[in-house]
């Protein structure tokens, strides 16, 4: 189980391929051999590199992540997640804070990685909601309030009188 915040988790002053390969590093049990000399990761570069090209970043692996804009960080950490081969992934509205360009771009990130995997997230994002989840669950105040296909709970009535405070109109995404 891997878990990512709403603030990007990344080190600003590593490159991404050094940030993908510390993920890694965990598999190799070395990860408090701090005084082994860099060259004994060398063999993680590989599989780093193939991490950021799944995530679109390979052209940037040797950049440092302090001159990343924040949805390029959001996906370095997706594939620093990704190193340690979740089975459950759990990520706390993902694309909060980002343009519009970003939040397409991470909400499909995230969707091509769900294959063979589950994803558990929260976000208000109603257009990345209706784009990525095969199953939502509205809760309110603790209690499941509906639970389905986004086409079944966006039209639902209790949900709607919750999120927006009326039945009027519809729940804004994509629908």
């Amino acid at each position: 189980i891997i878990r990512s915040f709403q603030i990007s988790a990344v080190f600003p002053h590593l490159t991404l391929l050094e940030n993908v390969r510390l993920g890694l590093q965990r598999a190799l049990g070395t990860s408090y051999h701090f005084w082994k000399s860099e060259k004994t990761l060398k063999p993680l570069d590989a599989r780093a590199r193939a991490l950021l090209a799944e995530v679109g970043l390979d052209d940037l692996a040797d950049e440092l992540t302090v001159n990343l804009p924040y949805g390029r960080k959001r996906a370095l950490e997706i594939a620093t997640t990704l190193a340690m081969e979740p089975e459950l992934m759990l990520l706390d509205e993902p694309t909060q804070g980002m343009g519009h360009e970003d939040v397409h771009r991470v909400a499909e990130l995230i969707k091509r990685v769900s294959k063979g995997r589950t994803i558990l997230m929260v976000e208000h994002n109603m257009s990345v909601v209706s784009t990525i989840a095969d199953t939502i669950t509205v809760l309110q105040r603790g209690a499941v309030l509906a639970e389905g296909p986004y086409s079944v709970v966006s039209n639902n009535p209790q949900v709607m009188e919750a999120y927006m405070g009326t039945t009027e109109g519809q729940l804004q995404g994509a629908h």
